[in-house]
């Protein structure tokens, strides 16, 4: 079916959104606004957010003489979309900053247009895995089951900060959690050893440019007695296909509780051979990982926003520890036989370069990485160009084209978006990642 072109976006001063008539949709890449070919789009997936971009002006394409356009229409703004999860935006939204704009709050920014009257965004669905669909969420059953939840633990601290997470911050893992079902949260560190630009539990207070926290870090670490007591009744709930991890979003870095992460991972395995204990980590220290997995680890993914060190190093200003620590835990876990992904924040015109392709299929082919995790990196799009500088950027390849060419040279790698259960980790990749579910 033959589309019309699409249409820019824009917002009124109320945040009403419209369609303009005759200016049509451009994206940015990281590098340049360029125009989006039909199969680059589909429709905005259920689930998704829409954001006014306050302090930026639209900018669109005038069809008759092929030059792109800012819309600077008193009152009215540019607007974005927060891609629903399981899903990988391939461009970011055309926009012009002014002089006194805000930084933008942490949130992936993706370029959405209309077409046909449909609202629509360049984006793939890069994981079938339906556990994080914002639709299959029913809040009234989740406060039910977190009053009997709170009520047959009252002593466990961990179980009541998971309850601020599903009820107030909505968040999809802890609201599993509650649900008994996919994976389950075991936040278990208060402080961190890296400071990363887009930190969303923690950010430095003051300055004109200052970033929000979309929320709150813990502020206790639990005991091991805590995360066992949560984990071995998610395990015994969901069964085979229960995954169970450290590091959240709401916690800074899980290794720097080594003797408590230790203890949970044993006393799991001491009671069941069943489920996946999993852990998020920055993989700053290596000895640490090969503590635990000595202890029964199943698997470590890790998070990077690059395979370059001086691209690593930018974004995540480690305190103790260098981009090599976090390779040499990749290494252990190749040497233990687990399974080893990578939780890798993409960014148009960061990500879909020479150089990121070269280090990152280096790094995959050292390592032996089963996995990479595609997440949309949070953050405001020019201060993340600023912070990687110009050795981060380069000419982009297309986020597609990259993928591609990824997935060629590594037919065995697998895509995703979200922590596989055990009978997942050694299925092969979809053929058609775009292939919607």
């Amino acid at each position: 079916m033959k589309h019309s072109r699409p249409m820019m976006a824009f917002a009124d001063a109320d945040g009403r959104i419209y369609e303009h008539p005759d200016l049509e949709m451009l994206g940015w890449d990281g590098e340049s606004w360029r125009s989006l070919e039909d199969d680059e789009l589909m429709p905005l997936p259920e689930g998704s957010d829409l954001f006014t971009l306050p302090g930026r002006l639209a900018a669109g394409l005038d069809a008759a003489t092929d030059e792109p356009v800012v819309f600077d229409e008193p009152g009215m703004t540019a607007v974005s979309c927060f891609i629903a999860p399981a899903y990988l935006r391939t461009l970011l939204p055309a926009y012009e900053t002014l002089e006194d704009a805000p930084a933008l709050p942490l949130f992936a920014y993706s370029a959405v247009g209309f077409r046909d009257g449909q609202l629509v965004a360049p984006t793939i669905r890069v994981d079938p895995d339906i556990r994080q669909d914002p639709f299959r969420f029913d809040v009234s059953v989740i406060e039910k089951n977190v009053e009997a939840r709170v009520a047959a633990m009252p002593d466990n601290r961990l179980v009541k900060h998971l309850t601020r997470c599903a009820l107030t911050y909505h968040c999809r893992a802890a609201q599993n959690y509650f649900l008994d079902r996919f994976e389950a949260p075991l936040p278990a560190a208060p402080t961190c050893n890296a400071f990363c630009v887009g930190c969303i539990s923690l950010q430095p207070k003051g300055g004109d440019e200052q970033i929000v926290a979309a929320h709150d870090r813990i502020g206790f670490a639990p005991t091991g007695a805590e995360l066992l007591e949560v984990a071995l009744g998610h395990i015994e709930r969901v069964g085979d296909d229960a995954v169970v991890s450290f590091g959240q979003g709401c916690e800074g870095e899980p290794l720097s509780q080594p003797r408590e992460l230790e203890a949970l991972v044993r006393g799991v395995r001491a009671a069941t051979a069943r489920g996946i204990v999993n852990l998020n980590s920055n993989a700053s220290r290596p000895d640490v990982v090969r503590r635990l997995l000595d202890a029964g680890l199943d698997s470590l993914r890790i998070s990077t926003n690059s395979a370059r060190p001086d691209v690593y190093h930018a974004y995540y200003r480690p305190k103790g520890y260098t981009f090599e620590d976090v390779r040499e835990s990749a290494r252990a876990v190749r040497d233990a036989g687990r399974f080893l992904m990578l939780n890798y924040f993409v960014f148009p015109g960061v990500t879909d370069t020479a150089a990121e392709l070269e280090a990152l299929s280096g790094w995959i082919d050292e390592a032996g990485i089963h996995m990479v995790q595609l997440r949309n990196l949070n953050l405001d799009p020019e201060i993340y160009l600023e912070t990687v500088g110009e050795s981060g950027r380069g000419e982009p390849m297309g986020i597609v084209p990259w993928l591609e060419e990824l997935g060629a040279r590594f037919p065995k790698l697998q895509f995703g978006y979200f922590n596989p259960p055990r009978k997942n980790m050694t299925r092969r990749r979809d053929a058609d990642l775009r292939v919607p579910v």
